[in-house]
This record gives C-alpha cells, sequence and structure tokens, in this order.
C-alpha cells in the first residue's frame, strides 16, 4: 500500500491524481491523506481509485505568529498522531509527499515510524516543508533540479501536442482561480488580436467571468471564455500561443502540450517561485517573460514549439511511481 499526501492547491493535487493513475496502472493500491482546508475534499473526497481518503486538520505554519503559530503547530501533532494510525491500519509501505500544508502530517508519521519518504516537490525554488522534510527521504523528485526528473502530466496534454508555426489563436491561462492580472491584459490585447484576425479563448477563473464577458461584449470582440475548463488539454491544443501564469503544473503541462508560452508570474507566490519556473523555460527556448513592449509577432513560435517537445519527457508519472516501487 502506498500512502500519498499533500494539497491545498489544484497544482499539487494534480500531481497526487497523476501519480495514484500511475500506481493503480502497476497494480499498487493507494491511500491519500489531505487536509480539511483547501481543494482537498472536493477534489478527492468521492474520487475512484484509492482505497480510502482521508482528511486531517492541518494548516500552514511560516506565514502565522504567536498564539496563532501555537494552534498551527498543536494541530499539526494532533494530525501526525492521527496518520501514523493511517500508516499502520493500512500497512503503508511508503509515504509519496507532493507538497503543500496538508503534507506535514503524514510526512512526519513516515519519519517517526521509519516509512519509506519520497518527496516531488512541484517548484524551480523548494517549498519550505520539502526543505525541512529532504534529508528525511530516500528520493526527491524535481523535473526543475538535477536529474530533472520527469513530471506527472496528464497524458491527455502530450497526446494532443503539435508542432507550432503560425499564430492563429491565444489563450489566456489564469490558474484555476482566475488572474486578474491576466484578464487585463487579455482585454487589453484583445482589440489588436482581433484586427489581426486572432481568435481568443480566455480562462477567466470564477470571480471575473461575468465581468469580462461584458467587457469583450462592449468591445464587440468574439471570444471563447470559459471560467474553468475539466478538459484544458483540447482547449490548448486548438491555441498556438499561451499567456499564462506560471504555476509549475501549468508549465510542465503547456510543455507537455508543445505550446509556447508568455508567462507573468504571480509576483506574490511563496519565494516567487513562479518567476523561477519561467525561467527555466525560457532560459531553453520554450517561452519568454511578459514585459511591456513584447511584440508578439516576433516570437519564432517553431522554434519555441520544437524546444518544447525535446524538454518534455512524456510518462513521467509512471516513471516516478516505478522508481518508487524499486527503491522499496
Amino acid at each position: 500500500m502506498i500512502l500519498i499526501t499533500g494539497g491545498g492547491t489544484g497544482g499539487h493535487l494534480s500531481i497526487a491524481r497523476s501519480l495514484k493513475e500511475a500506481f493503480n496502472e502497476l497494480g499498487e493500491p493507494v491511500v491519500y491523506v489531505g487536509s480539511t482546508r483547501g481543494q482537498d475534499r472536493s477534489w478527492f473526497e468521492n474520487e475512484s481509485g484509492f482505497e480510502a481518503t482521508y482528511f486531517l486538520q492541518s494548516g500552514g505554519v511560516v506565514d502565522k505568529k504567536g498564539i496563532a503559530k501555537l494552534s498551527s503547530l498543536a494541530r499539526i501533532f494532533e494530525a501526525t498522531l492521527q496518520a501514523r494510525k493511517i500508516l499502520r491500519r493500512h500497512r503503508v509501505k511508503a509515504v509519496v509527499s507532493v507538497g503543500g500544508y496538508a503534507a506535514a502530517p503524514a510526512s512526519f508519521a513516515a519519519i517517526v515510524t521509519r516509512t519509506p519518504l519520497f518527496i516531488h516537490e512541484q517548484n524551480a525554488h523548494t517549498g519550505r516543508l520539502n526543505k525541512v522534510l529532504r534529508p528525511f527521504g530516500r528520493r526527491f523528485f524535481c523535473s526543475f533540479l538535477p536529474p530533472y526528473d520527469p513530471y506527472p502530466v496528464n497524458p491527455s496534454f502530450y497526446h494532443k501536442r503539435r508542432l507550432r508555426t503560425k499564430l492563429q489563436r491565444v489563450i489566456f491561462l489564469g490558474g484555476s482561480q482566475g488572474a486578474a492580472q491576466i484578464n487585463r491584459i487579455a482585454l487589453q490585447m484583445a482589440p489588436s488580436l482581433a484586427n489581426k484576425g486572432i481568435r481568443i479563448i480566455h480562462q477567466t477563473g470564477k470571480r471575473e467571468f461575468h465581468t469580462v464577458a461584458a467587457e469583450y461584449a462592449r468591445l464587440g470582440i468574439e471570444a471563447e471564455i470559459f471560467p474553468f475548463h475539466p478538459d484544458l488539454a483540447s482547449k490548448m491544443a486548438q491555441a498556438d500561443l499561451a499567456i499564462s501564469r506560471a504555476g509549475a503544473s501549468t508549465v510542465w503541462e503547456l510543455a507537455a502540450n508543445a505550446l509556447p508560452a508568455i508567462f507573468v508570474p504571480y509576483p506574490h507566490a511563496a519565494a516567487d517561485h513562479q518567476r523561477y519556473n519561467a525561467l527555466f523555460i525560457q532560459k531553453r527556448g520554450g517561452a519568454e517573460l511578459y514585459e511591456d513592449g513584447l511584440d508578439l509577432w516576433d516570437l519564432d513560435l517553431y522554434a519555441m514549439s520544437r524546444a518544447l517537445m525535446e524538454l518534455f519527457e512524456p510518462e513521467g508519472a509512471k516513471k516516478i511511481a516505478k522508481e518508487i516501487l524499486r527503491l522499496i
């Protein structure tokens, strides 16, 4: 039995789902431990493929002070005791952490019980929890650091990839929650894109969907807009260029699809990790960073798309799962 833990955001949870599916395919049963906070329960409470799912009361510590920090530490300690019981109940032979505060209790329980701990760091800049856990891990997986492990991306992004040669459609991606900055950039660029016959696909997020839709209508510009879409791979496949946030899962989904990007990193991301993610892809020729005055028409989409095809390694989740099973 493998225990996967971590979550809080869609980026962490998408990795957990990909690894779960890979272990299932290899015939290895999986249980999940997440948090009562964040998106964990909405993603996995009724998810097939898990033998069992648990949601413990845990939360972040680094942004707390005084009594609030002590309270968070107490909750993590209590959740760690609960996680230790889960490990014993299911005879867990390895714990796989995909990061986020939700990963703390089960990861600490693995250390206490001497259960092999495997860590997946999704970003180019290692998170604080993973820095603490890394010395205790049997293997540390990261696609941005040597030995550059493959990233666990849903295979649909890879299967729908194509080589881009001409700019005909642009997709704006603000992440699962949407991004006001991406929405502003899209509306600013929309008139010039429309004048050149460039089609617009726009993921707005739920919060600003109606406002953005009204603004496109006011401008008289036709655009394919949606708050979020369950088959984002199909939407990406239609586009020739993405203007996007630079969360790790998004970065590698774009790479899998060979879709060139202009990244607009979220400026308040922890330790500015989105900028590090974006710079990694930029240095390898697959993307640019957004700056005022950046000319879309100067981009060599063919070269960028080719660079992404060479960069991305498919079946990342399965390769990681096989490596974990080999090491235990």
